[in-house]
């Protein structure tokens, strides 16, 4: 199982906890995480990545292993601490301003 955490917004648009749970099949990158996520919670589509090009979206961030992998390409495959639940795969909202 791999544990995604959400910001708080993204919880209560899903009516979610924390952390959510999901079972992805091999091989597991940031995309299939990303589709299974859009698949259990409809109403995230379009959210966190663009629906039509599965761009991230500007303002989200995604943290594995306390590393910024926001940029890294969508079939990068996801350590194993991500893959046993050791440790959660983030979702952060980015804050812009001054």
């Amino acid at each position: 199982m791999i544990r995604v955490a959400l910001p708080y917004h993204l919880r209560n648009l899903a009516r979610v906890e924390r952390e959510v749970e999901l079972s992805v099949s091999a091989p597991v990158t940031l995309a299939t995480t990303l589709d299974v996520l859009e698949a259990h919670y409809p109403m995230l589509r379009g959210t966190i990545r663009d629906q039509t090009t599965k761009e991230r979206r500007p303002f989200i961030r995604f943290f594995v292993c306390g590393q910024d992998w926001s940029h890294l390409p969508a079939d990068t495959l996801l350590p194993e601490a991500i893959l046993t639940g050791a440790e959660p795969f983030r979702v952060v909202g980015a804050m812009a301003g001054g």
